[in-house]
């Protein structure tokens, strides 16, 4: 054509070798196709021959840039927050100690039977002695001192001030103790009273009720309740409370409620007998139970919390007479 312009050589060479593939890129072609055995070659060549490169040459040059991190440390502010953890760990130490020890230390239950610490001389016999006995006619003043009364089986009057210098049935006063016992006395003393009392001058039944002489009640002569001598229940001595034998059946249990198994002891299956020390009072109540033989676990305060649930038939005195003994429960735990 006459219009056709005329190539220079660079790009006859160009074409010539592109062999007229210059848009092959553009179109998704390969600029340079090799057969698949070549490829493979090259693989295995490069794989067990690598070719050598040449080292890498740094050109670029290393800006200085200062460490944030290497700051002084401000010895205040690490005494501060030492001595603010301290504290706070301290205090953490003294309120869980405390609460340990008031965990340890709880109270137990308190006794509502007058039950003292004199222990009277008896010669062994069968059957322990216990009771006790006290009285008064709510005098201000302490009873007055003096020697003990008769010792009877059944008293017929309380130990008491004369009323009455002449009277015309003349009957000693007498107090209900267990025979054979040695009690604390003083003959010589010109009337009858408390030994121990501090009132020497002044006659005076003391500042207890139903008769007798002390700060109790019920006729006896003591701080006890009932017509024996000193601190108990229901006559007779010891300072106590009656046991089982020797006139006094044993309390016959009306209900005994099932103890609970805890989660702790459930889930570790274990299982065993606790024992119960408690009293039964006069009127079938349990009155102070705590634990003799402990399981652990949480097992003793579900048995403490089965037996208050308890209700007894009272313990007899010579058939008649309801009075408050001590007894044993065993509370049995088992997986059935």
């Amino acid at each position: 054509m006459e219009n056709e312009v005329p190539m220079s050589d660079s790009e006859s060479q160009a074409a010539a070798l592109t062999g007229g593939r210059e848009f092959d890129g553009f179109l998704g072609k390969a600029f340079e196709q090799k057969p698949i055995w070549v490829d493979l070659y090259e693989s295995i060549r490069d794989l067990f021959f690598p070719p050598q490169l040449p080292p890498l040459e740094l050109t670029s040059t290393p800006i200085p840039v200062p460490d944030r991190m290497a700051v002084k440390p401000n010895p205040w502010a690490i005494g501060i927050s030492t001595g603010v953890n301290v504290a706070i760990l301290l205090v953490l130490l003294f309120l869980v100690g405390r609460s340990i020890v008031n965990a340890v230390t709880k109270p137990k239950d308190a006794n509502i039977v007058d039950v003292g610490i004199w222990q009277p001389a008896a010669p062994k016999g069968g059957s322990s002695n216990g009771g006790g006995g006290g009285g008064g006619d709510h005098s201000l003043e302490d009873p007055i001192k003096g020697h003990l009364p008769k010792i009877e089986k059944d008293p017929i009057t309380p130990p008491q001030v004369p009323v009455l210098e002449k009277p015309k049935l003349a009957i000693d006063s007498a107090i209900m103790v267990q025979p054979n016992i040695t009690l604390p006395d003083n003959p010589n003393l010109p009337s009858i009273g408390v030994t121990k009392s501090a009132n020497v001058l002044l006659a005076s039944n003391g500042q207890g009720s139903g008769s007798g002489m002390g700060t109790g009640s019920g006729g006896g002569l003591g701080s006890g309740s009932g017509n024996g001598y000193g601190p108990g229940v229901g006559g007779g001595a010891g300072g106590g409370l009656y046991h089982v034998g020797g006139g006094v059946s044993a309390p016959v249990a009306l209900n005994s409620v099932e103890a609970e198994f805890s989660d702790e002891a459930r889930r570790a299956k274990y299982q065993g007998v606790c024992l119960i020390s408690l009293i039964v009072d006069a009127q079938g109540n349990p009155q102070n139970p705590r634990v003799i033989r402990t399981l652990g676990m949480g097992l003793d305060e579900k048995a403490l919390e089965a037996v208050r649930k308890y209700k007894f038939k009272p313990a007899m005195k010579d058939g008649k007479i309801p009075v408050p003994v001590m007894i044993t429960v065993e509370v049995n735990f088992r997986l059935y």
